[in-house]
């Protein structure tokens, strides 16, 4: 912990605010690693429990229940892009539990063409972090942990490489019904650029997530506060004016996003229905998604995400289906084993 301590002060040397979506490099940290986190929303900070892949999304959550678990997701995004991770975690002494994740983006194949259009061949390109987590149980409530993310990315020949740090702290009530986190996610920096002298932010980012379980039936809903250093998350979009006038009768209208929906932005919305011990679904509202991803003319399920968790012998079997536009809608899958139960104790 004192080495990572140490670490950020590095990191926070040289932080600054993140931006809104295309405005920092490795945004790609920011897909959800896993069909269950999909399924609730894309961002999951306060929900602990053995899923291993909770890890990445705050290390305050890693605990000795997810020792053993190994975890395998894949998607197909749009226009031939997948992505897909693989998480493990194993103990570390009582009190303390390591965490590690690898994750990477393909965008495919291009040609390559210069600018008369003339084909030279073709190029690939891809981004990949591998994240080393580790917390620990400062009692029988609180847990604090820490993930060190190294970040490697490639267009053709461009390439970039980067490192950053989480840090989260989570307490869960002594009667395992409530769970408050905090969470700093991707503090960092790029180290080699694309290009000489142009250094770009990490989308680093402040989050605050609450999980409350209900006693006498097997429900659970969770809430996260994203991106609570940038108060305002709204964009100005060229093609809407700031006023309209009516050209009948002249009545201006002035087109400004309220309070409430500036608030709104902030927050994810999840709930999770366990129907039997090996049956559960899920269901999500990114309010954040909708309004930036809606066609006004057929708004559709832009924003709602839902998904589906199936024990099938020694599996866990989980699928996510998340509405990010009318043109399209991915599919998420996450295999979940616990390796020890592949073997006898002797």
């Amino acid at each position: 912990m004192k080495s990572a301590l140490i670490l950020a002060f590095i990191f926070l040397s040289t932080y600054l605010s993140a931006q809104i979506g295309g405005e920092h490099v490795y945004s790609f940290l920011n897909l959800p690693n896993s069909a269950r986190i999909q399924a609730l929303g894309g961002d999951v900070a306060a929900i602990r429990d053995d899923d291993v892949n909770m890890a990445y999304q705050n290390p305050g959550l890693i605990n000795q229940a997810m020792a053993g678990n190994l975890s395998l997701s894949y998607v197909s995004y749009f226009s031939g892009i997948n992505f897909g991770n693989v998480a493990y975690a194993a103990k570390a002494g009582k009190t303390g539990t390591f965490a590690g994740s690898l994750q990477y983006v393909n965008y495919g194949s291009f040609e390559r063409a210069d600018a008369t259009g003339l084909i030279s061949g073709n190029f690939s390109a891809g981004e990949y972090c591998l994240t080393t987590g580790y917390s620990r149980k400062m009692d029988s409530v609180f847990t604090v942990g820490v993930n060190l993310k190294t970040i490697y990315s490639s267009f053709d020949t461009y390439n970039s490489f980067g490192m950053a740090l989480d840090f989260g702290a989570s307490y869960k009530s002594p009667d395992q019904l409530f769970t408050a986190s905090f969470v700093v996610k991707n503090l960092g920096r790029q180290f080699t650029t694309y290009s000489d002298g142009n250094r770009e932010q990490l989308p680093a980012e402040l989050q605050i997530g609450l999980c409350k379980e209900l006693k006498h039936v097997p429900l659970k809903f969770s809430f996260v506060a994203h991106n609570l250093q940038k108060p305002d998350l709204t964009f100005s979009d060229p093609l809407i004016p700031e006023e309209t006038i009516d050209p009948l009768t002249g009545d201006t209208t002035i087109n400004k996003i309220g309070i409430a929906n500036k608030i709104m932005r902030h927050a994810i919305l999840g709930a999770e229905f366990n129907i039997t011990k090996a049956l559960s679904f899920q269901l999500g509202y990114n309010y954040q998604r909708r309004q930036e991803m809606k066609v006004d003319s057929r708004l559709g399920t832009v924003g709602i995400s839902w998904g589906l968790g199936v024990k099938i012998y020694k599996f866990s079997v989980a699928y996510a289906r998340s509405a990010y536009h009318l043109a399209g809608s991915p599919n998420q899958f996450t295999l979940t084993a616990r390796l020890s139960e592949f073997y006898r104790k002797k």
